[in-house]
């Protein structure tokens, strides 16, 4: 009446069926199912290792600061999800760098890193998005979203549009705009 079952046969569809499980699902998932963080989505796409990343594009952020602040022009991007990714370089009056590769949320003012520069390599775990603050210690964040990947609270069309209000100084729809939210230099 039952065909026999092949040992090896039996073996390859339970490993078939787990595949496609994601596991019991708790009450407390299926009640709070919009809080819990999205199915995995694919690592971002690194750039260049640090080393040999392209031209640096130098941005102002404060008179006091010791620290000057560049952005890669090769690494900028503008996704269709609305964020821009770049590449960051902090150096110290010592020469010593800080590289992180970083993407800024414009409609919702915030900024995650995604990886960290270190020996050639981009090494970490992506941090959650937080929000850009303009008076705070990481002033670099604000200057960027306000004056050069963020005018009028979107972002920047292109990534050449990024690169022209870098090299500018800042952006002249920026100008058009001033927004008391936006902070203070």
């Amino acid at each position: 009446m039952y065909a026999p079952v092949n040992a090896s046969a039996a073996c390859f569809l339970l490993l078939l069926a787990a595949c496609g499980s994601s596991g019991p699902t708790s009450d407390w998932e299926r009640v709070n199912e919009e809080k819990l963080p999205a199915a995995q989505q694919p690592p971002e796409v690194l750039p260049t290792p640090p080393p040999q990343r392209g031209e640096l594009i130098e941005f102002f952020v404060a008179a006091t600061s010791e620290f000057r602040f560049f952005v890669d022009a090769a690494s900028l991007s503008v996704g269709s999800d609305g964020i821009v990714r770049y590449v960051l370089v902090a150096r110290s009056s010592a020469g010593a760098e800080n590289v992180s590769f970083e993407g800024m949320r414009c409609a919702t003012r915030e900024v995650r890193i995604y990886a960290l520069g270190r020996d050639g390599a981009w090494v970490g775990r992506e941090t959650d998005w937080r929000a850009i603050q303009p008076r705070s210690v990481q002033r670099w964040h604000n200057e960027l979203y306000r004056e050069y990947l963020c005018p009028q609270r979107e972002p920047v069309a292109s990534a050449a549009e990024a690169v022209q209000a870098l090299r500018a100084g800042g952006s002249r729809l920026r100008a058009q705009s001033r927004d008391p939210r936006d902070g203070e230099r």
